[in-house]
């Protein structure tokens, strides 16, 4: 595993290995939280103050979702109040690492409040430095909280936490901006859905998405974007992806789908999802690629459901 000591040599005075080693010095001394996440969301260099926090190990480079799951079971880290961490978990993982740049105030377990800056770069690096401002502007500080909140709704499912139509959409017109990155469109369906809410009733179907949700939150690239436009029908946002790799890991996720049991009242409940995909180069239009995408998913039910269709 990286860490950040492999740069250079304590004797080096100047040049790169001498500053990486200054620098390394500096992080590992300073008060604020540093970490560096890789394209996989998984830490790859801590500094004292970040493990401390969140209750690390030297030399334990978890993704962030597990890190997120094990000191929150210990006490540690991100005070998280939601009645339900699940749908909590989907939605902090609909939003993370989907701007170049973003702050926020957070609060912490140990009643301290965090200024969080996030940074990407292009590879989907992650930088996180985290500030104590337990004691500054104590006054509008539920003013802040307020927008905050007010901005992640605007992007948020209500019921289910990933991202909503609105935002998804936004991903997906960056993806095939002119100078975009490209990638594939996939629109999903929930086969069968309208049968959950006859039998069980609507409580029922929302425990399903929200299940659902979290699965997919859960096993989708932080580069990618999950979101909910609408019923039982959701968009996942693929840029860099080209149709083979996109319909290998749509594929996955069904087969992890078809496994999962997430009714805990009707222990036996099992369900499936149609999927239409389509490449969408640089300059393509979100109403052109979800038109063909959704002609495959169309196709797929046709076919009798449960599979990934090409368009």
């Amino acid at each position: 595993m990286f860490d950040i000591r492999d740069f250079g040599n304590a004797g080096a005075e100047d040049g790169v290995p001498g500053l990486l080693t200054r620098l390394r010095t500096l992080y590992e001394a300073t008060p604020l939280l540093v970490g560096l996440y890789d394209h996989t969301d998984r830490l790859r260099y801590t500094n004292p103050a970040y493990r401390a926090t969140f209750g690390l190990s030297e030399g334990d480079f978890p993704t962030w979702e597990e890190m997120v799951r094990r000191s929150h079971a210990s006490g540690h880290g991100i005070n998280i109040t939601a009645d339900d961490f699940e749908t909590w978990l989907a939605s902090a993982k609909s939003r993370r690492g989907k701007v170049r740049f973003r702050s926020f105030e957070s609060d912490l377990r140990d009643g301290r409040w965090l200024l969080v800056n996030e940074t990407m770069d292009a590879d989907g690096w992650m930088l996180t430095v985290g500030v104590d401002v337990t004691a500054f502007r104590v006054d509008t500080r539920d003013i802040r909280q307020a927008r905050d909140h007010a901005l992640r709704a605007a992007h948020t499912d209500e019921l289910t936490g990933v991202a909503n139509r609105r935002f998804a959409i936004h991903r997906a017109n960056e993806m095939m901006a002119p100078h975009g990155p490209g990638g594939t469109l996939c629109v999903i369906d929930l086969d069968n859905f309208k049968h959950v809410n006859d039998r069980f009733g609507h409580q029922t179907g929302d425990v399903l998405l929200r299940a659902f949700c979290a699965l997919m939150a859960g096993a989708i690239r932080r580069s990618d974007c999950f979101g909910r436009v609408g019923g039982e029908e959701f968009v996942l946002v693929l840029p860099q992806t080209d149709l083979a790799e996109a319909e290998h890991r749509v594929a996955d996720l069904l087969a992890r789908v078809r496994a999962s049991r997430p009714l805990p009242d009707v222990p036996d409940f099992t369900y499936t999802f149609s999927a239409g995909l389509t490449f969408t180069p640089p300059g393509d239009t979100f109403s052109d690629a979800y038109g063909r995408a959704d002609r495959a998913l169309y196709l797929a039910k046709l076919a009798g459901r449960d599979r990934v269709m090409l368009g």
